[in-house]
C-alpha cells in the first residue's frame, strides 16, 4: 500500500512537472498574429518548440488553420487537409517529436505568407551561446630554443692548494718517509766467510774437549 501511494505520489509530480515546464508559442508573437502582415517564417526561425508546447492560433473570421501534409503545404493545397480549425483561438498541443505543417485555407492567404512549418524536439533544449572572444585562450607563441649556456672557462689550481706543492706533505716525492727506512745487512765477504769457518771449528773442538773430559 505504501509503495503504491509513493508511486501515485511521484506521477503526480512528473505530471505537475511537465504542465510547468511546457511553453505556450502564440503564432506571430505578442506584435504579430496568424494574418498576412506578420512575417511569420521569422518568428517560427526564432523559437524552439519541444514535446509538451502548446502551438496557440488567433485570428479574426476571414482566416482559419488548415494541418496538411509537407506536400500540400509547399503548393498552398487546401483540398485535403488533415484537420481544419475555425475557432479564432486554437490551440494546438505539441505532443510527438516530428515536423508539423500549418496553412491559411483562405484563397490566396497561403501564398502570402500565412503558412508556417513546426518542427518539434523531443526535449527542450535552450540554445548554445557561443564563446566571447575575450574568453577565448589566446595562442602563445612557441618560446624559441633557450642559448645553450657556454661552459666555465677551466682554472687551474694555484700552487699553493696543490698537494705536490705543500712540503711536508704526504704526498709530495721530496718529503721523507713516516716510516723508519729498514736497514739491509751487508753481505759477508770471502775473508769473514773463512774467519766464520775458524771459531766456528774452534767452538766445536772445544766443545768436544769438555764432552771427552767429562
Amino acid at each position: 500500500m505504501a509503495v503504491l501511494r509513493t508511486l501515485v505520489c511521484l506521477t503526480a509530480i512528473g505530471m505537475f512537472m511537465e504542465l510547468a515546464m511546457a511553453a505556450n508559442h502564440t503564432v506571430g508573437g505578442a506584435s504579430g498574429g496568424w494574418d498576412t502582415s506578420t512575417d511569420l517564417q521569422s518568428w517560427v526561425a526564432s523559437q524552439t518548440f519541444a514535446v509538451g508546447d502548446n502551438l496557440i492560433f488567433q485570428y479574426t473570421p476571414n482566416h482559419d488553420v488548415l494541418e496538411v501534409t509537407k506536400a500540400d503545404h509547399d503548393s498552398c493545397q487546401t483540398s485535403s487537409p488533415l484537420q481544419t480549425y475555425t475557432d479564432g483561438n486554437t490551440v494546438i498541443p505539441l505532443t510527438s517529436p516530428g515536423k508539423r505543417y500549418f496553412i491559411c485555407g483562405t484563397l490566396g492567404h497561403c501564398s502570402q505568407g500565412m503558412q508556417i512549418e513546426i518542427d518539434t524536439l523531443a526535449t527542450s533544449t535552450p540554445p548554445s551561446a557561443s564563446p566571447s572572444p575575450s574568453s577565448l585562450p589566446s595562442a602563445s607563441p612557441s618560446p624559441s630554443s633557450p642559448p645553450s649556456a657556454s661552459p666555465a672557462p677551466e682554472t687551474s689550481p694555484s700552487p699553493a692548494n696543490t698537494p705536490e706543492s705543500a712540503p711536508g706533505s704526504p704526498l709530495s716525492p721530496d718529503a721523507p718517509s713516516a716510516e723508519s727506512p729498514t736497514l739491509a745487512s751487508p753481505p759477508l765477504s770471502s775473508a769473514n766467510k773463512s774467519s766464520f769457518r775458524t771459531c766456528l771449528t774452534l767452538g766445536f773442538g772445544l766443545v768436544l774437549m769438555v764432552l771427552l773430559a767429562l
